[in-house]
């Protein structure tokens, strides 16, 4: 149910905002970007909360007080930017700006873009610089096929959860709504983590996390499926991907996306991956696909989340003429 009035008009003028402008880096650079107040805003709960001495269920209801905190301050301060917008004469495009700000349609093309031109300009060591600013595990570890199915594992999964979740969440409740995604979204990122530290602590961060993006996951899903033949693909596969291994993926959600973009590109995606200290032993998504992926395969990709930025468009504004009827 959309809980104001224009909610989807002013989305989609929102993700026309963002795929024009994108996150202004002059902008950035002389104010923090939202979501580094949301950053400290944790790092200062994990302080408080997350200490060595603590007994882990200590650390637990630390951890699932950090969230609860989180939200209601994340739903609080959207409520009243939405409130104050709400009684200026222009109230709507500043909506409309910050929402565009938590979108990141331009920035995921231009990251993802970076690793391609990276490879085709510099070679190996290009690609695995620009690749090291969109995944975590090791670049040094990565041969030229692998750094491109980084770059298409990320263009997958950031799609889902950088781009469809905060439209979802927007289109649902608004400010509030999105703010508070990209609030969760940003625990699980700094301290959703199953290691010593942070198992504990980021428990309820992770599973939250898990939670609010089910929905955009299997949209993202379908969006990229659909779009399967602007890379010569067959949305048929894709889908069929989608049913046999978006489960065998660690991530209840990511499994989606990222069988979808292997189903559609005929690729090997996930599979056995290394990262600074440890190695992640999973299984390969569409495993008969080709794992030798190159440069031109992430154009693929990239041809593809483009199909998929038309369609949700589209989605928005069919939406937003059906509630206006």
């Amino acid at each position: 149910m959309i809980l104001y009035e224009h909610a989807l008009w002013l989305l989609l003028a929102a993700l026309i905002v963002d795929v024009l402008i994108g996150d202004p880096d002059w902008l950035w650079q002389r104010l923090p970007h939202p979501v580094v107040w949301i950053g400290k805003l944790i790092a200062l709960f994990d302080r408080v909360f997350n200490k060595t001495d603590y007994a882990p269920g200590t650390c637990k209801l630390g951890g699932v007080l950090t969230l609860m905190a989180l939200v209601a301050a994340a739903v609080l301060f959207g409520a009243g930017i939405q409130a104050v917008a709400g009684l200026l004469p222009f109230g709507n495009i500043l909506i409309v700006l910050i929402a565009a700000v938590f979108l990141a349609q331009n920035s995921l093309y231009r990251h993802v873009a970076a690793v391609r031109d990276g490879l085709l300009t510099e070679g190996l060591e290009g690609g695995r610089r620009a690749v090291s600013m969109i995944v975590g595990r090791d670049p040094k570890q990565l041969d030229e096929a692998g750094v491109s199915r980084a770059a298409i594992e990320s263009c997958a999964e950031n799609y889902s959860d950088g781009i469809v979740a905060p439209l979802v969440w927007f289109a649902l409740l608004g400010l509030p709504g999105l703010i508070a995604y990209k609030a969760v979204n940003t625990a699980d990122s700094m301290i959703g983590h199953k290691n010593e530290v942070y198992a504990d602590f980021g428990w309820a961060s992770a599973r939250f996390d898990d939670l609010v993006n089910l929905p955009a996951s299997r949209l993202a899903g379908l969006l990229i499926a659909i779009s399967a033949p602007l890379a010569g693909g067959s949305p048929r596969k894709s889908l069929a991907c989608i049913l046999a291994d978006a489960r065998k993926h660690r991530s209840p959600n990511a499994g989606w996306p990222e069988a979808a973009m292997a189903g559609a590109l005929g690729l090997a995606l996930a599979g056995p991956r290394i990262y600074p200290g440890y190695t992640v032993n999973d299984r390969y998504l569409n495993a008969s696909g080709r794992k030798d992926a190159r440069a031109l395969d992430i154009s693929r990709a990239l041809r593809i989340l483009l199909g998929a930025y038309g369609l949700q468009a589209l989605l928005v504004t069919g939406l937003g003429v059906l509630t206006s009827l």
